[in-house]
Order: structure tokens, then C-alpha cells, then sequence
């Protein structure tokens, strides 16, 4: 255990990788505290910049293609129109690309927190095709590629967003296989997030702590996994706390 983490602080590629996924852990648990909406707002504007970025960097590469195509003159066939628009809306530089990027992955994302918060951390092919959706449609609007027919175009492009996130969601689904011993440690993981002691999860694994064990720790067997004092009275305390709440209501 200790020359792999000799070998990490040796590295400084692997340092900045664990500060980066410690700094995201303690982010997301940070955000579980707060209030939904402020939840939402944050997750929001988090990800529409992080997607912004992406589409920046994508119009860079990529030839500003829009502005070599006409303009549909006024005797054009509507359909023929609403084409050359949405070619546009596709070919941009980077402001445009920035600017659709950051509509679909920030409208995506904040519909999928509030959906999640809404019902319980739950995250399933509804609440997937749901945020895909709102994110195809609110695209549609704002990137201009409706066209005239702006609520028909906007409908049909989040349910085309939606059909294929969903199929995507559901491929993913197929193919996932949950570790068997992760099935057997989902309350003390629970438990751990809720104390922002999610670090000490392989603590438990490692100690064999499982789910059916969590009415049976106590100060020894947590001393036993090297989980340090101050963590392991909150641990205590939390597991006394439940206890108690069950036998009152009972």
C-alpha cells in the first residue's frame, strides 16, 4: 500500500488525477447538500461551459462552412429553407459551436439533476429520454435551425435527441455489469457519502464489511480497516442514530 502511494507522489500526472477526482467527489457531494434548485443552476451552468469549450475547440478545427452558404432567397421552397438552415446551425465556427454545445450539454444536464432530484437520485431510461428532449428541442430554438415552423422543428428534433439517447441509455444498460461485491456494500456506501467519508469505502471492502455487517461494527472492527478516530465516531454515531430512529418507529 505504501510504495503505491509512493509511486503516485512520484508521478505528477497521477497526483493532478487524484486531486482532480477528489476535488469532483467532494463537489458532488457538496452540490447533494444544497438546495435543489441551486443544485440545478449549478449543474447547469457548469456543464454548459464545460460543453462550450468542447464546441470552441471543435468550430477551431473544423473550416467555417456557414458562411460560405447563401442565403435562402425570398421565393425559396420552405422545406428547401429549413435545410439550408439547419446545415447552418451544423457548420458553424467556434462561437456557434461553442453556443450549441453549451445549450445541449447544459440543458441536458440540469434537466437530468432536477429529474433525479425530483424522484430520488433515480436515474432510468425516462428521466435520460426526458433530458434529451428538452435539450433537442431548446437547440433547435436557439441554434435558428427550425426555421419558420420553430414549435414543430423544435418538437421533432427532441424527439429525434430523445430516441436516440434513450436507445443509447438502454444499449448501455445491456452491456454494464455491476461488480457482484459493489451489490453488497450499496448501504455503506450510502452511509459514507451522506458523512462525506466516501474515501474509506475500500476500507470497508477491504475489511470485508458488507451490508450485512453494519449493525455489528463497532470501534475495533473499524480500527481493524485503519479507519482513523474522528471518522469512525461519525460512523458510530450515524449507525446509533438509525438504530435508534428504527426502534421509534417500530
Amino acid at each position: 500500500m505504501m510504495q503505491a502511494t509512493n509511486k503516485a507522489d512520484g508521478n505528477p500526472i497521477q497526483m493532478i488525477q487524484l486531486k482532480v477526482k477528489k476535488l469532483d467527489s467532494d463537489l458532488k457531494v457538496w452540490l447533494k447538500k444544497q438546495p435543489a434548485a441551486v443544485e440545478v443552476v449549478l449543474v447547469t451552468a457548469g456543464s454548459a461551459v464545460q460543453g462550450g469549450a468542447i464546441g470552441a475547440l471543435m468550430g477551431t478545427f473544423s473550416s467555417d462552412v456557414a458562411s460560405t452558404m447563401p442565403t435562402p432567397p425570398p421565393g425559396l421552397n420552405p422545406e428547401a429553407a429549413a435545410s439550408l438552415q439547419q446545415a447552418k446551425a451544423f457548420a458553424g465556427g467556434p462561437l456557434t459551436q461553442a453556443r450549441n454545445f453549451a445549450v445541449m450539454t447544459g440543458v441536458n444536464a440540469g434537466i437530468t439533476c432536477a429529474m433525479k432530484r425530483a424522484r430520488g437520485g433515480k436515474e432510468d431510461l425516462q428521466t435520460s429520454a426526458v433530458a434529451a428532449f428538452g435539450s433537442g428541442a431548446v437547440f433547435s430554438a436557439v441554434s435558428g435551425m427550425g426555421g419558420p415552423n420553430v414549435l414543430g422543428n423544435a418538437l421533432t428534433t427532441g424527439f429525434f435527441f430523445a430516441l436516440v439517447q434513450g436507445g443509447l441509455f438502454q444499449l448501455g444498460k445491456k452491456f454494464a455489469k455491476t461488480p457482484t461485491e459493489d451489490k453488497d456494500y450499496m448501504r455503506s456506501k450510502s452511509m459514507l457519502e451522506k458523512l462525506s467519508l466516501q474515501k474509506y469505502e475500500k476500507n470497508f471492502k477491504k475489511g470485508m464489511l458488507t451490508d450485512s455487517t453494519l449493525h455489528l461494527l463497532n470501534d475495533s472492527s473499524l480500527r481493524d480497516v485503519q479507519i482513523p478516530p474522528g471518522p469512525r465516531l461519525l460512523i458510530l454515531d450515524h449507525l446509533k442514530r438509525s438504530e435508534d430512529v428504527t426502534k421509534r418507529s417500530s
